[in-house]
């Protein structure tokens, strides 16, 4: 399974192009300021955790839900237990 960040593209799917319209937005709308570091941050790279604060406020000022946020691809993943690496051996 894998889960990629689309807050980008929800963000365009409003009309809402930049960092800084969607910082306001979030200050104005969800009453949470965050740092133009911060939403940079989670415009242009995928996130290892997102605070659930900050996911309401980002679904309250995009007016949207967790759904458009997150695309989840439930295809298997191999079994990493059962996986075999051949690198080199101590005598190559």
């Amino acid at each position: 399974m894998d889960i990629r960040w689309r807050l980008r593209k929800a963000a365009a799917d409003r009309e809402v192009w930049t960092g800084a319209q969607l910082r306001r937005l979030l200050a104005e709308k969800a009453g949470l300021e965050l740092s133009s570091a911060s939403v940079s941050a989670l415009m242009t790279k995928q996130p290892t955790q997102v605070k659930l604060e900050t996911l309401l406020a980002l679904c309250t000022a995009l007016q949207c839900t967790p759904n458009d946020l997150f695309e989840v691809d439930t295809t298997p993943v191999a079994d990493v237990g059962n996986r075999t690496e051949s690198g080199p051996t101590a005598d190559q």
